[in-house]
């Protein structure tokens, strides 16, 4: 198993901040390159969401399936998906401070063929962070 944490600081009210973050139709406003979000499920946004994104990442358009498996107003969502072998669980928390919002994420990636788990700390560190790190910096500009 990898991990990736990151987190950084919203000055706005932790309602905005977490309607952003656990709203699929929010989040896709927020960050760019969304092309297109399906909802899979009758919920749209909440525990037992789930959805297709579809999205333009370093050029290349990719399609992945989201489940939202755990969800606290204004404090944590928990989106789960797999691709190519790779479980990606992230959980990501919301702490008000002073009129701000905390925002933290903790991505745990679990990797059943051996190289791709060998690689994976080292593809969390080069790439995937950069890609998280642009789009917290998109939700903080979109709530500020």
């Amino acid at each position: 198993m990898a991990t990736l944490s990151i987190a950084c600081t919203i000055h706005a009210p932790t309602a905005l901040v977490f309607k952003t973050v656990a709203d699929p139709t929010h989040f896709a406003q927020a960050i760019s390159g969304v092309t297109k979000i399906e909802f899979l499920s009758l919920t749209k946004c909440g525990l037992g969401t789930r959805f297709r994104q579809s999205r333009v990442l370093n050029g290349k358009e990719m399609t992945l399936d989201f489940d939202v498996t755990d969800y606290a107003e204004n404090e944590r969502v928990r989106i789960v998906n797999e691709i190519h072998g790779t479980r990606w669980d992230s959980v990501i928390t919301l702490t008000p401070s002073n009129g701000s919002t905390e925002l933290m994420m903790r991505m745990d990636t679990t990797t059943r063929p051996l190289v791709p788990r060998l690689i994976m700390p080292l593809m969390l560190r080069l790439f995937i962070r950069k890609a998280v790190e642009k789009d917290f910096d998109a939700v903080k500009a979109f709530c500020e």
